[in-house]
């Protein structure tokens, strides 16, 4: 028996969603995304590698995420007749340091994950906003949470504490790890493309809007750059990324900024956006003639590098790195910057692998190699979803 496994990425004012057969492995049906909702809503939907709908939206008939799912679920049926959709996978940000795995929603997990918005404002909110959508238009149908901070909680303690009171550790002060269902799903591809590397020491670069890195042994979650919010590590397209604490001090202490402006300054007008002040896109800068872009691009370089020596400190050597998600998969000129000069690491690239895209672009004969995997988080959210139906089906 096939079943139909509907997948959820709720944002802000987005939704984006992926629609699968399941019997075993997921196999895609169509997938999509309402942008602006509230505001100049959009649906895209692509079915057989093309794009079969485009359309926009009267803001006011588009108010919130229950309407939005609406319109995608009216749309499913137009194009695809009849479905029953037997398991909705939901992305959750923040799971807390109880969940290692995947979970069946009910109301006190609802109640708990609301507890943790705050130390994920940009996006648990509205992860719980598409849960809600999702339990209303689909009230038989089994709901899966998949967190993104599960994968990294192998972590040992010593990656995941903060050299603070213990006791503030007990309360949950520690280091969470976040986008682990792209670690997990890229993770996954190259135990299928290479399975040696895949059992060594492996770095995964998941560098986007979000970006971060994780030390990978043996598939499982050694170490990684974010840390108790998606805050910390790498800069990013608006988020500051690894900063002082004493900054923070000194901005609410000296310059007499609030909490909340303080929090609009690291989370939306910092990273790249806020180095060039030009763009939070990195295919912006890079077309840009601007100094300032190209120091933006020049520090997002230099701390990617910083961090695949120390996640590789961590590890006790390098076997792989891996590039992933949409400035890994698609920027060959950032890919050859980060790994110049580090023959050091065993790393070198092959330059015409790398400006192909190719899957492999280290070269020949070097000791690291290097993989452009493209990262598939509704894919794994799928299987995930799948296998906790199934448990749960007599």
């Amino acid at each position: 028996m096939t079943d139909q496994i509907l997948v959820l990425n709720a944002g802000s004012s987005s939704i984006k969603f992926a629609l699968f057969d399941y019997d075993d492995t997921p196999v895609e049906l169509a997938r999509g995304q309402m942008s602006g909702i509230g505001v100049h809503p959009r649906l895209v939907v692509r079915q057989d590698a093309t794009t079969a709908r485009d359309e926009q939206f009267d803001h006011a008939t588009i108010v919130d995420h229950h309407a939005a799912l609406g319109i995608i679920i009216d749309d499913l049926h137009a194009r695809l007749g009849d479905i029953t959709i037997e398991v909705v996978g939901h992305r959750v940000v923040h799971g807390g340091a109880i969940h290692a795995a995947p979970a069946v929603i009910d109301d006190a997990l609802v109640t708990e994950l609301a507890g943790l918005c705050a130390l994920a404002p940009l996006h648990q909110p509205h992860n719980l906003d598409g849960i809600a959508a999702a339990r209303d238009h689909f009230p038989d149908a089994l709901q899966v949470a998949c967190f993104d901070t599960a994968f990294h909680r192998s972590h040992p303690w010593v990656a995941d504490a903060f050299a603070l009171p213990r006791a503030l550790y007990d309360q949950g002060v520690r280091r969470y790890g976040f986008h682990g269902i792209s670690y997990e799903y890229v993770s996954d591809a190259l135990r299928q493309i290479d399975p040696a590397m895949a059992a060594g020491r492996v770095v995964i670069a998941h560098l986007g809007a979000g970006a971060s890195m994780c030390a990978v042994h043996g598939g499982r979650s050694i170490d990684s750059t974010m840390g108790f919010t998606a805050l910390d590590g790498l800069p990013m397209g608006t988020r500051c990324g690894q900063i002082d604490p004493g900054v923070i001090l000194h901005l609410i202490q000296q310059r007499g900024m609030s909490a909340e402006a303080v929090t609009r300054l690291l989370y939306h007008d910092s990273g790249l956006l806020g180095l060039s002040g030009i763009s939070s896109d990195m295919r912006d800068l890079e077309g840009s003639d601007s100094a300032a872009a190209r120091q933006a691009i020049d520090y997002f370089v230099h701390h990617v590098r910083r961090e695949i020596g120390a996640l590789a400190a961590a590890l006790g050597g390098l076997d792989a790195l891996v590039f992933t998600a949409g400035i890994g998969e698609n920027a060959a000129a950032i890919r050859a910057a980060v790994c110049r000069d580090m023959a050091w690491l065993g790393i070198a690239l092959d330059g015409i692998r790398n400006t192909a895209g190719e899957r492999l672009i280290s070269g020949d004969g070097a000791r690291v190699r290097v993989f452009v995997i493209p990262t598939d988080e509704e894919v794994m959210i799928a299987r995930h979803a799948g296998r906790l139906l199934r448990a749960a089906t007599p």
